[in-house]
């Protein structure tokens, strides 16, 4: 808690979509009901590579953790606002935001990195597939998703730290439906231009680098896939990468618009719709195109279907 000029934020009032009653109704119905898809889809995903050998591969090993990282994301952030949709007041504790900022942040940079791993994945496997069983091998893809995982445990935490020492004297309402650091720091007391800078700057290092990453894998995969004699090999090698960009496309589209821009230009409203489609629409999406589009997360399926019935 913190205490300017006889006054104190012990807690924030979230403002939501609308406070439109018949809005909010369809709204909460809408939102379950995507929520409900992104964990049913994304834990099946999870079943499916634990049980089935055949998705035993580092593929499937970092869409397993996608799909881990959606369902956390899911969890920290739809059912506070779920409830927020049929009650009043809409308020969260100080503490509450500060570890729902921490947390959501932590998800997002390490889903950055996960996805630059799969472009990794990706380069191996089509441009030295002879080399693929040793430099994929499952022990050193499990460090490396470590890795992913720490260094967005470290980057969130060194935000996190920022935002609270900021004073926070009112008001208290933050015009979002989760504490994002962007909605949040508005709030500060005191100038904090600096900081802006210093988190626009360490945004741009954390999300493009690995874009950067993923960009220059494709490159190389392009040139040796275009390289191919068959057609036929052609076409089998862009499918592998299909899904993979179509992820990489709805989450770096989205998540850019809120923190690659300069903190002058921002619009509240228009960071909040944004905040829609990685927060909801992309995790719901993922494991829609990893199974419609690939034939061995279908098999898996199929099989465990069998097994079931």
């Amino acid at each position: 808690m913190w205490f300017q000029n006889g006054t104190s934020v012990n807690e924030f009032i979230l403002l939501g979509f609308t406070s439109h009653p018949t809005l909010q109704l369809l709204l909460l119905v809408l939102c379950l009901g995507m929520s409900l898809i992104t964990m049913l889809g994304n834990s099946l995903i999870i079943v499916l590579v634990w049980v089935d050998s055949r998705l035993h591969t580092a593929m499937y090993f970092f869409i397993g953790n996608l799909s881990l990282l959606d369902i956390f994301f899911t969890l920290i952030t739809v059912p506070q606002m779920l409830v927020h949709m049929v009650s009043w007041p809409k308020t969260i504790s100080f503490n509450r935001c500060m570890a729902q900022l921490n947390l959501t942040l932590c998800c997002g940079m390490t889903e950055c990195f996960i996805l630059a791993l799969m472009a990794y994945d990706r380069y191996v496997a089509i441009c030295q597939p002879l080399r693929y069983p040793t430099i994929m091998r499952m022990q050193v893809c499990m460090q490396m998703a470590g890795a992913c995982w720490l260094g967005g445990f470290l980057n969130a935490a060194a935000l996190t730290v920022i935002t609270i020492n900021f004073p926070f004297c009112g008001p208290n309402q933050i015009n979002h439906f989760f504490c994002e650091e962007p909605a949040v720091l508005q709030l500060a007391c005191m100038d904090t231009y600096m900081v802006k800078v210093i988190i626009f700057a360490l945004s741009v290092i954390v999300l493009m680098l690995p874009f950067t990453f993923i960009v220059v894998s494709y490159i190389h995969i392009a040139r040796v896939v275009l390289s191919m004699r068959s057609a036929e090999g052609q076409q089998r090698a862009f499918s592998t990468c299909a899904t993979h960009l179509t992820v990489v496309t709805l989450f770096y589209s989205t998540i850019s618009f809120t923190y690659l821009q300069p903190q002058s230009d921002r619009a509240a409203e228009q960071e909040k719709k944004a905040s829609i489609f990685y927060a909801l629409v992309s995790p719901m999406l993922n494991p829609i195109i990893y199974s419609l589009r690939n034939k061995d997360v279908k098999g898996a399926l199929a099989k465990l279907m069998g097994k079931v019935s």
